[in-house]
C-alpha cells in the first residue's frame, strides 16, 4: 500500500516538475509578459493604407455643381419642400413662404406678408447662390433661431439642383463660375522635360549593359 502511494506521489511530483519546466521554456521562447515583446502584434501589409489616411478627392466647387445640375433633378428635390412651400407665381404662403423668384431677393423679407422669424428677417443681405447653398445645407446654422424645422440637404448635388429649379421659377442672380481647371506651370513643364531627357540619356546605357 505504501509502495503504491509513494509511486503515485512520485509521478504526480514528476508531472508537476515537467509542467513547470515547459512553462518556463515557453515563456522564454515566446517572450510572454516581457518588456521587450512587440508593442504591436501582427504585421503590416505593404501597399495598404490605414483607413482615413490620405483622404479622398475634394468635392466639386459650387459653380461646377450648378453647371451640372438640371431643372428636372431640382424639381424632384423640391418634392421634399411641397409640404411647407409653394413655388408657382402667385402661390399662397403655407407653413413657409411662397418661393417664386426667391433667388436674389432680400433674405427674410417680402413673401407676400409672410411672418419671417427675427433670426431670418434680421440676417441681412440677399439670397445669393452661396447663401442659399448654406441655408439649404443647415438652416439653423445659417440663422440660429429660425422657425424652419427642416434639417437641411446634406448632398451638395441636391442643393445645386434645387437652386437651379428655383432659378427656373422667377430667375436668379448671375451664377458663380466653375473653378478653372489647374494648368501646368512652367516649373512643372521644365521638370517633366528634365525627366524625359534623363530617361533618353539612360536608355543607350541600359541597352549596352544588356
Amino acid at each position: 500500500m505504501d509502495d503504491r502511494f509513494n509511486t503515485t506521489a512520485g509521478w504526480v511530483l514528476f508531472s508537476g516538475i515537467v509542467a513547470l519546466g515547459l512553462s518556463v521554456l515557453s515563456g522564454k521562447y515566446f517572450h510572454a509578459d516581457k518588456d521587450d515583446r512587440l508593442e504591436q502584434l501582427g504585421y503590416v501589409i505593404e501597399g495598404v493604407e490605414a483607413e482615413g489616411a490620405g483622404g479622398g478627392a475634394s468635392a466639386p466647387d459650387l459653380g461646377t455643381l450648378i453647371a451640372a445640375a438640371t431643372v428636372e433633378a431640382g424639381e424632384k428635390v423640391f418634392a421634399k419642400c411641397v409640404a411647407c412651400h409653394t413655388v408657382a407665381q402667385g402661390g399662397a404662403n403655407g407653413i413657409g413662404p411662397n418661393l417664386f423668384a426667391v433667388m436674389g431677393k432680400p433674405i427674410g423679407q417680402g413673401g407676400g406678408g409672410y411672418a419671417f422669424s427675427p433670426a431670418l428677417s434680421g440676417h441681412g443681405g440677399s439670397w445669393t447662390w452661396e447663401k442659399m447653398d448654406a441655408w439649404l445645407k443647415n438652416p439653423r446654422a445659417f440663422a440660429d433661431g429660425t422657425k424652419m424645422s427642416f434639417a437641411g440637404l446634406a448632398k451638395p448635388e441636391d442643393r445645386a439642383a434645387l437652386m437651379v429649379y428655383l432659378e427656373s421659377m422667377g430667375g436668379a442672380p448671375a451664377r458663380p463660375a466653375p473653378a478653372a481647371a489647374e494648368t501646368p506651370t512652367e516649373d512643372d513643364a521644365a521638370a517633366e522635360g528634365e525627366a524625359v531627357a534623363e530617361d533618353e540619356a539612360a536608355a543607350p546605357t541600359a541597352e549596352a549593359g544588356a
